[in-house]
């Protein structure tokens, strides 16, 4: 990777570690803070070991900073107990904190970009309709997978799950932490094709005049 495209994911990187660091002095309830933060555990690594013969876009690498904070500040407080989740309450007349909802917007939102990427750039999908289809099933699988890790911790941890759950005693929670991972594809499809299409179209270009690329 170009050190011009190093060195924005070096400062993301940084960051992330930084504000791990805090949010996990300042955690409300350790069990919680693990179960939250662990996608940022793992996604943190990834990022870096694939960087160099698979970069991703700039968009993505920003999106992926901004849910890693979304994630770490419902670990940090809980879901339920996110204090802009409460003034977003008020100011709606909700009966319930809605920060978690946010959270599964960005969950469909952020990984809808990340396999729109790799499916164009490996040529998986032949045909714009085709491809916005498959990146919908892959978001609303990954959401059923996330709904299923719920159920299991609330299995295994019992009344120590609430937490994580986040519920908030809302009987169609699953559902609708499904259905704002749907809307969060459905607009990020919408709305953001074009940056991300301009970017990929960067980083094939980038690619075709490499010298690794072009051996004599």
């Amino acid at each position: 990777m170009p050190p011009k495209r190093r060195h924005p994911l070096l400062i993301y990187s940084l960051s992330l570690i930084s504000l791990m660091v805090l949010s996990g002095i300042n955690t409300y309830d350790r069990t919680t803070w693990v179960l939250e933060v662990f996608p940022v555990m793992i996604a943190l690594p990834l990022v870096w070991s694939t960087y160099r013969r698979f970069p991703l876009t700039g968009l993505v690498y920003c999106l992926i900073f901004i849910h890693a904070c979304v994630l770490m500040v419902g670990g940090t407080y809980t879901y339920a107990r996110v204090p802009v989740g409460f003034q977003i309450a008020e100011w709606f007349n909700l009966s319930r904190n809605p920060y978690d909802k946010f959270g599964h917007f960005l969950q469909g939102f952020v990984p809808a970009l990340i396999a729109r990427e790799i499916l164009i750039r490996g040529q998986f999908v032949s045909g714009n309709k085709m491809l916005k289809f498959i990146v919908i099933c892959i978001i609303l699988a990954i959401s059923a997978v996330y709904e299923l890790i719920e159920w299991g911790a609330a299995l295994a941890l019992g009344q120590g799950a609430d937490e994580f759950l986040g519920m908030q005693g809302y009987i169609w929670d699953t559902q609708s932490d499904m259905f704002f991972a749907l809307i969060g594809a459905v607009i990020a499809l919408t709305l953001f094709t074009g940056i991300h299409d301009r970017q990929i179209q960067r980083i094939q270009v980038r690619k075709a005049d490499s010298p690794l690329s072009n051996p004599p």
